[in-house]
């Protein structure tokens, strides 16, 4: 059996969970709705604070299914619940990040500025205070978005490993090379 799959989700007091007859999950919280289409092989069971997930049979396919769906559904939960937050450090002289209309204008030592539009469901905002890097705050209910984003703004100017410039995720900790004076 799945180990993942097997586990109960734990639902918080304010959020609500409906099934319906086509396989489609709808998690609503304080924070928003999220729907998810569940494959038939899968049945949930809710419980008065929980949601169970069984499988009809043992293959490998639905043994793998298992456990994908009750990821997303937890994912759905603590989403709407809590919400997910990525933080982004800009690295390197001159990095700037502002954003307005829903538009990331990121300046990353190219000739050109870079403009990142925004969907509507994710929140960004971008802080910069003196002496320190600048930091870009990805927010929003859907884990899978929130990462998406995150690593198409981190992808624009990747870390080099000579000098550490580039976007990485704030606390990061990147492998870094000496360069010729080490080879002396």
């Amino acid at each position: 059996m799945s180990r993942i799959g097997k586990s109960p989700i734990k639902l918080p007091d304010n959020v609500e969970v409906t099934i319906s007859d086509e396989g489609v999950a709808q998690v609503k919280g304080p924070k928003g709705i999220l729907v998810q289409y569940i494959d038939p092989s899968i049945t949930i069971e809710v419980g008065q604070d929980t949601l169970v997930l069984a499988r009809k049979t043992n293959k490998n396919e639905h043994r793998a299914l298992h456990g994908l769906y009750r990821s997303l559904l937890q994912n759905m939960v603590v989403g709407v619940s809590e919400g997910y937050k990525k933080t982004l450090e800009l690295i390197g002289v001159g990095y700037k990040a502002s954003i307005q209309n829903n538009v990331l204008e990121l300046s990353l030592g190219y000739s050109h500025g870079i403009f990142f539009v925004v969907p509507a469901e994710i929140t960004v905002s971008a802080e910069m205070v003196k002496g320190n890097n600048p930091l870009v705050h990805i927010e929003g209910i859907d884990k899978q978005l929130v990462g998406q984003i995150a690593a198409k703004l981190k992808a624009l100017r990747k870390v080099e490993p000579y000098k550490g410039k580039g976007i990485r995720f704030l606390g990061e900790q990147i492998r870094r090379k000496a360069g010729k004076s080490a080879a002396k």
